[in-house]
């Protein structure tokens, strides 16, 4: 069968162009695996995107929204302005695009009321010592129903909304390393009509979306200033009791090596009515 349609795929042009078009897609497929279970944190997800059985996007962290919506007043009347907090479930549908400058990542969940789209973009820039590339998030969307009981409770005019970041850059990180921070992340949302403020934290972050050289293995990470102020503060007491130990052991070893040379030194007396009994 699969010489019989070789042979008439090499006798009609067309059909082996179509089919050659058809394994260069094949080949192109993008796997996409929610690891999550593997984490150690019940908080924590694990995202893999990979293209042509090699890993090119890898995601690790912790979030939640913090989503205003209105309710009625105990009066009906007036509106009073409440707040959801929606945590990225654990076993979330996800998609993932990889590209040289450009990649995505996509998380829904209960159902797709909860979508979460992460882009990221790999540029350069000159600096001093030339031509310098990194990468960063620059764009960020959630969509949301209020509708969903689950975390919002009695909002008025319940439906669908849209949250987006605005000139986002974050997480900058050079090129070919990996992005890492375990200190919490606070990222501001704009719902599309303008009027509300959607919060994403972030924490236990690890992420590269290009230039992954192993397969479900990070790069190099870079850590983000928080976490090596932190490391910093932790490691500062530690480099200063260690020099001030080491300043009293000095000191000790000196006065030790003092007063054995002093000892040892004849003790000439004070009184010259001494003299006498010296020789």
């Amino acid at each position: 069968m699969e010489g019989r349609l070789l042979r008439a795929a090499l006798r009609v042009p067309g059909l082996l162009l179509c089919l050659v078009c058809a394994v260069a897609r094949v080949g192109a497929e993008q796997e996409v695996e929610n690891l999550s279970g593997l984490s150690s944190s019940p908080e924590k997800d694990i995202f893999v995107v990979r293209e042509n059985g090699t890993t090119c996007l890898m995601a690790e962290f912790a979030a939640k929204l913090i989503v205003p919506y209105q309710v009625s007043a105990s009066n009906f009347v007036d509106l009073i302005t409440e707040e959801a907090g929606i945590p990225l479930s654990r076993g979330a549908e996800m998609k993932g695009k990889c590209g040289p400058t450009e990649s995505e990542l996509q998380i829904s969940w209960l159902d797709k009321t909860y979508t979460l789209k992460l882009y990221f973009l790999k540029e350069g820039h000159n600096t001093s010592k030339g031509q310098e590339a990194f990468w960063k998030m620059n764009k960020i969307l959630f969509v949301y129903d209020t509708s969903e009981p689950t975390y919002f409770k009695d909002a008025v005019n319940p439906g669908k909304h849209t949250a987006s970041s605005h000139h986002l850059s974050a997480l900058v990180t050079p090129a070919g390393k990996s992005y890492e921070c375990q200190a919490q992340q606070t990222i501001s949302l704009t719902t599309s009509d303008h009027q509300r403020t959607v919060i994403l934290l972030l924490s236990e972050v690890r992420i590269q979306p290009f230039d992954i050289s192993a397969d479900f293995v990070f790069s190099e990470e870079h850590k983000c200033p928080v976490d090596e102020r932190e490391q910093l503060e932790e490691t500062l007491p530690l480099i200063l009791g260690l020099i001030l130990g080491l300043m009293i052991v000095i000191t000790l070893c000196v006065y030790h090596i003092h007063h054995k040379l002093t000892a040892n030194q004849v003790q000439i007396p004070r009184d010259r009515s001494q003299y006498k009994h010296m020789g």
